[in-house]
């Protein structure tokens, strides 16, 4: 690929956007440097002896808004041409982006308007709300968020910054990525983020290659929300069947994002899965061991890694796990960490 601008994306009737470069990466992170918390990574030694390999966990879960997604929505947002977008911003979100997109315009004086679902956890819809955000609801079974975004964004002159199918969103998550490979120091053999629409994936995987590192990549699922594990397989584009549940309500993403898959469709080195039950032992675990909150799409790759056959390929292996979000119900919380209270 030749130049910065190759291989644009027409992603919706509104949306064009260039393939995020791993130059980006390491743009996003000089915008970032300062602005964005420098999360821990942190260790277990019954957890290495649980999965027989020394895993480090990235906690973004104590980042801004308690997600990641806060450093795509800043880098994004901090770059925004005000001129072309007046009106402000539209996100769709099922919770995390659009709680980052609300918080980041706060910062900015940019007004937002943010398109989540019906049945959103109300945690995320109220923290986005304070916030100072405009929210829309959907329905998630017979509604396209996207296309409900689009209309709001033609009720005046709006940027659509998506979760994400954009250059700098995806640039700005991979910053995650680049903080662990420095902290962990010395070879890491293997990364693995939650995946919904995958855009943290992708931006891991050019924050590898900006690093100059080795690390292969591995995406994790939920077991019944597993369309970036089944579109590695066809080649393309897979979708979630409608009617299913996950307690992973930031990982149910309809398909992968187009961008997102263009780059993990190459360069994933495969995708592990967890079932409800493996993710809220997940949660316990990292209460119990590091006292730390994680919502149950963040504990997800946590989740595979201690329960997937598959996750064998990384025994001896030197691994950075990914805790992405803390936004959770207390309810939930509390259901999932009680077997471990015992």
């Amino acid at each position: 690929m030749s130049g910065r601008t190759a291989y644009v994306f027409k992603v919706d009737k509104m949306l064009s956007y260039r393939m995020p470069l791993a130059q980006d990466v390491l743009d996003a992170a000089e915008l970032l440097a300062g602005v964005a918390v420098r999360t821990p990574v942190v260790r277990s030694d019954a957890l290495d002896a649980m999965t027989g390999a020394q895993v480090f966990v990235k906690l973004e879960s104590l980042q801004h808004t308690a997600a990641f997604k806060f450093r795509g929505a800043y880098n994004c947002m901090a770059r925004l041409d005000r001129a072309t977008c007046p009106d402000g911003v539209v996100a769709y979100s099922t919770g995390n982006h659009g709680q980052a997109i609300a918080t980041v315009g706060r910062m900015l004086s940019i007004p937002t308007i943010v398109v989540m679902p019906s049945n959103a956890p109300e945690n995320k819809v109220e923290k986005a709300r304070v916030a100072g955000a405009r929210i829309v609801r959907y329905d998630r079974e017979t509604q396209s968020r996207e296309a409900v975004a689009e209309a709001l964004a033609r009720e005046g002159q709006y940027q659509v910054v998506p979760p994400g199918d954009h250059h700098h969103v995806i640039a700005g998550q991979g910053t995650l990525a680049l903080e662990a490979l420095e902290q962990v120091g010395g070879e890491v053999d293997a990364i693995i983020a939650p995946c919904g629409g995958g855009g943290m994936s992708a931006g891991i995987n050019l924050a590898v290659e900006a690093a100059g590192s080795r690390a292969q990549v591995w995406a994790a699922e939920p077991s019944d929300f597993d369309d970036t594990r089944r579109s590695l397989v066809s080649g393309q584009r897979e979708s979630n069947a409608s009617g299913r549940v996950s307690i992973c309500d930031a990982l149910l993403a309809p398909l992968p994002a187009e961008l997102p898959f263009s780059i993990n469709s190459k360069r994933l080195a495969g995708v592990l899965t967890a079932d409800d039950d493996a993710v809220r032992r997940a949660m316990a675990f990292c209460f119990d061991a590091f006292r730390v909150v994680v919502e149950p799409g963040g504990a997800v790759a946590l989740a595979a890694m201690m329960s997937d056959p598959a996750a064998h390929a990384l025994v001896g292996k030197r691994v950075v796990v990914v805790a992405s979000g803390g936004n959770v119900d207390a309810s939930v919380f509390a259901d999932a960490i009680r077997p471990a209270a015992k």
